[in-house]
Formats: C-alpha cells, structure tokens, sequence
C-alpha cells in the first residue's frame, strides 16, 4: 500500500510538474479582424495546450508586429504576407512558414457625398501607416480604377480597423479601407463601399505565419506544434459554427449578426486554407506590386527562396497529418496546393 501511495505521488508530481514546464509562447496578430479567427478559436478551444504549448496572444499593429518578433517578445505573428516579406528582404533574419488566409472581406469605404473610386482623386485617404496593409489594398483599389498613389492625401491614423473607421466617421478622412464587419455598421449609416478587395481575383491579400529565424532554429517543433493547433482551429471555424462565432465575439465584442455575415461568407469562399501552403502566385503578386519604387528594387533583388518555407507543410501532408485530421478527401487539395506552392 505504501509503495503503491509512493508510486501514485511520483506520478503525480512529475505530472504536475510537465504541465507547469509547458513553454510560454506569446503570439502577435496585428488586426482585430477575420484574419485572427484560428487563433480566437484555437485560445478558446484549448488547442496551443493540446500540442504542449502555453500560448498568449497579443495585439499590436504593424510595425509592432515585426518588432516584438526581432526583440523575442513574440515567437511568432499572423501578417500581411506583403509587410512579411519586406521585413523578410531586409536582412533575411525572418522566415515565411504556412499561409493560413487567402483574403478579407476589406471594402475601401468613403463618406456618404462618393459615388466613386475616380471621385477620391486629390482627398484624404486614411490608413494606420504608410506601407502597411490597408495601404497596400488601397493603392491596388485606386489603381483599378486608373489612380496613383500621388493622386490621394494620405493620412496615417496609428491604429486599427476602429480607429480607422472613426476617422471616416469624424470627417478627419474622406475614405479608407475597413475590413467586415465593421464595414456593414457604416453601410448601414449611409457610408458608400466604393471597391472591395474580394471582388478581384487577381488581387492577392493572403496572410502567413511568420518567425524569427534564430527562434525557429533553437526551437524546431515550435512552428509545428503552432500550425497543427491553427489548423485544428480551421477545421474547428468549418464544421462548428456556434462555437466559431461565439469565439470571434468574445475577442472583438462585435454585433453577433455582422459576424455571422462574416462567418458565412468565409465558409462559403473556403478563405481558411486547410493546407496552409505559401502560394507562388501570392508571392510574384507582392514583387510585382510593391508599395513604392524603392521597395521594389528591395523585393526584385531579394532571393525569397531563403525565407519562404513550405517544406514543414510538405512533411505534414507526407506523414498525414492533414489527411487525418480532415479526411481523406482532402489529399486532391494537397495535390493541388503543393503545385501550387513557391518553390
């Protein structure tokens, strides 16, 4: 009885012990938007701790993103795939791992007296900083429709979808790019959506996981352990809905109904990538439009293949993983994917 007592606690306290061991792992995201739904759900759902991790995530706009991942203080950021790989080009000491999102629901939105793009020539065009990624979307809009980046004022805000939309709202900008659902609340004021970006195909806006090489170096199962619980999270966001939408809320407090608009057309469109492979096309997409014309030379003469890694999708879809966790329907799409994937 005694040894068996004896036993029993040794279990128990190296028990004890593994779970307090779990490794802190601090993740940026940088809008409050779908983009950062897996991470909502995989928080909610218990997922990070599933795959042996103690996870946080926080929120900080671009550059702070980039920031905390160069000083240590995240191990990774769900970004932009275009300000990932400008960050990535200037001194290849960051690395581009899975491309979970294809594109938002993000409507260049403007005040009630616009009817359209051409008419935002010589006005205020709102954005949280230069370069980054509503600003990227923008200069795409504006140039659909025969637009410049000099042929707007260009007004930094500092902050986030909110502070952007209160910046429309206040008369400080004249339009600016809001992602949904915050969009729906000010079509509904009498706003006007004057271009989105899901309505052009050839616009890419896809997000990535990104690290510090040095990180992942140190510590090679982390972009693993971080992928498989995300993607334990997008086949959580696809086949529960409920639980999906109370996630999203209770990180944004936003209306539940405009969420769910969101919800449905997400699920509809398949916008989470179930093998998060980063695509080739997304990438010629980025060097083919930079930001402006001194980033272009950067982007041109940058190798990518030196940052840019789909070799740990390529391992997981040879050991199962994704066709374990989604079915074996889900090989044609990994067929496709990895051709589809920069090489």
């Amino acid at each position: 009885m005694a040894f068996s007592f004896r036993f029993l606690a040794v279990v128990w306290l190296a028990a004890t012990c593994w779970a307090q061991a779990l490794p802190k792992v601090t993740i940026n995201y940088a809008t409050r938007t779908g983009t950062t739904w897996p991470l909502y759900i995989a928080m909610e759902a218990g997922y990070f701790s599933k795959y042996g991790l103690d996870a946080n995530i926080v929120f900080a706009v671009h550059p702070a993103g980039i920031a905390m991942l160069v000083s240590g203080q995240a191990a990774m950021t769900n970004y932009p795939l275009e300000q990932a790989m400008i960050a990535a080009s200037r001194d290849g000491s960051l690395e581009i791992i899975g491309s979970p999102y294809r594109k938002s629901l993000f409507a260049l939105m403007a005040a009630k007296q616009f009817a359209s793009v051409r008419d935002l020539k010589g006005k205020r065009v709102g954005v949280s900083q230069i370069g980054d990624a509503p600003y990227n979307y923008a200069v795409a809009l504006l140039g659909k429709f025969g637009l410049t980046p000099r042929d707007v004022e260009w007004m930094p805000i500092g902050t986030d979808v909110n502070g952007r939309a209160a910046a429309l709202v206040s008369g400080r900008v004249d339009a600016t790019m809001i992602t949904a659902p915050v969009y729906f609340r000010l079509e509904a004021e009498g706003y006007k959506s004057l271009a989105n970006t899901s309505d052009y195909d050839d616009l890419y806006a896809p997000t990535v996981y990104l690290f510090k090489k040095s990180l992942v170096a140190a510590n090679p199962k982390l972009p693993e352990l971080l992928i498989k619980a995300l993607t334990e999270a997008i086949k959580r966001f696809y086949e529960d809905k409920p639980f999906a939408l109370k996630a999203y809320v209770k990180y944004t407090a936003e209306d539940p109904a405009d969420v769910e608009r969101v919800y449905d057309r997400y699920a509809k469109t398949n916008t989470f990538e179930r093998v998060p492979y980063v695509t080739a096309a997304a990438v010629q997409y980025m060097i083919d439009h930079p930001v402006d014309e001194q980033t272009g030379a950067q982007l041109k003469k940058f190798d990518f293949h030196t940052v840019i890694e789909n070799t740990l999708v390529d391992r997981l879809v040879r050991e199962g993983f994704f066709e374990k966790l989604f079915g074996p329907g889900i090989k044609a799409e990994e067929e496709r994917k990895a051709k589809e994937a920069f090489r």
